[in-house]
């Protein structure tokens, strides 16, 4: 077995496949050494939590961990071919590849502004953020959860910035009005400048522009206003959507190739790809474990039935809102916030990691 990206998909399909059957040989390949927390990436930014721990305290202590970047998949050969020149064969694929930022739709974000939802990024932010004098100004795009928390995290811990939180919408779109009411709540509490309704549509070095005309000045933009994920699936010419996704069937299993199944973000099961996050990367990567499991001793696999929970927002250590949403992920009428949200959303963070991941605990999450 290969499995390539040791993101929540990944690391949960490998613990799967070697917690059922421990005689099986699986290969890791990531490009770090490290599991990262993307969704503690807003606090690594902000100087209050690493967000990663080394891959040998998470895997399972059977897989071997191959640190290097995929440069192709040959389906045909069954092989997957590293950017160092190494090719490792495979009887089975997992291709839990993961996602990124996608800030070049704005005009000069790609130059000027820095992204929270990856490690590099985030660490380079980080590194921004501790050279600005006090009093910056920081302009974070994009309404959705990532920036909201982003927004949150960096005014309740760097209060010496002052901090802007711009949405082509209103912010938290798709949750309740009275979930949007406790994120206004806390992010004014925050001093958080909240512009909503009008479109970022080009950052330089000192300033966001927005399509009403508006300008806004920045000593630091934050780009968090969609995601994007790696084409390997498709420059290995592998079935994929419009935006480069695996495209997988109802049990994960590649269209083309059923040695290879998708998990995570970078999948669309039927064409139809679900909400990025780790909610759905942990059962997705079980769930593909299984379908590798099933076609191994000859039985089908099964479809996988997505169920969500919830949305959970951070808004800084001290708050948080949790909107509870139905199987397929549309709202319900319970919202919970203060510090009874601040406790669910911070469990929900560590469940992640500590029985999500770890391989030293049984798979829980699974949508089999």
């Amino acid at each position: 077995m290969v499995v390539v990206g040791a993101g929540y998909a990944g690391a949960v399909a490998s613990k799967r496949l070697l917690s059922k059957d421990p005689s099986l040989r699986v290969t890791v390949v990531n490009p770090r050494a490290e599991f990262v927390e993307r969704i503690r990436l807003h606090q690594l930014a902000a100087g209050n939590h690493a967000a990663t721990v080394p891959l040998s305290t998470v895997l399972h202590r059977k897989a071997q961990l191959v640190v290097g970047s995929v440069a192709s998949i040959d389906a045909t050969g069954n092989a997957v071919h590293l950017v160092d020149g190494q090719a490792i064969p495979y009887d089975y694929l997992v291709y839990a590849v993961g996602s990124s930022s996608r800030p070049d739709h704005i005009d000069g974000a790609l130059e000027n502004a820095f992204a929270v939802d990856e490690y590099d990024s985030a660490r380079r932010l980080q590194q921004r953020l501790a050279v600005l004098p006090a009093g910056a100004p920081i302009v974070v795009v994009g309404g959705g959860l990532t920036g909201i928390e982003t927004a949150a995290e960096l005014a309740e811990q760097r209060p010496e910035f002052s901090v802007t939180l711009v949405s082509c919408g209103q912010i938290a779109d798709g949750l309740l009005e009275s979930a949007r009411a406790r994120i206004r709540t806390a992010l004014l509490s925050h001093s958080v400048a909240v512009i909503e309704g009008s479109p970022v549509t080009r950052i330089d070095a000192h300033s966001v522009e927005l399509a009403d005309g508006r300008v806004v000045e920045s000593g630091c933009a934050i780009v968090a206003t969609g995601s994007t994920v790696p084409d390997l699936a498709r420059t290995s010419g592998l079935p994929t959507d419009s935006e480069s996704r695996l495209t997988v069937d109802d049990t994960l299993t590649c269209t083309e190739h059923p040695n290879i199944v998708g998990a995570g973000d970078a999948v669309a099961i039927d064409v139809m790809p679900l909400r990025m996050g780790c909610q759905a990367a942990i059962p997705l990567g079980a769930h593909a474990a299984d379908t590798v499991l099933r076609r191994i001793a000859g039985r089908t696999p099964r479809p996988v039935r997505p169920r969500f929970v919830a949305q959970c927002i951070s808004l800084g250590r001290r708050a948080a809102v949790v909107q509870r949403t139905d199987a397929d992920d549309n709202p319900r009428n319970t919202v919970v916030g203060g510090r009874t949200g601040t406790l669910i959303k911070e469990q929900v963070c560590a469940y992640t990691l500590n029985w999500g991941v770890d391989a030293r605990r049984p798979v829980m999450s699974t949508w089999s």
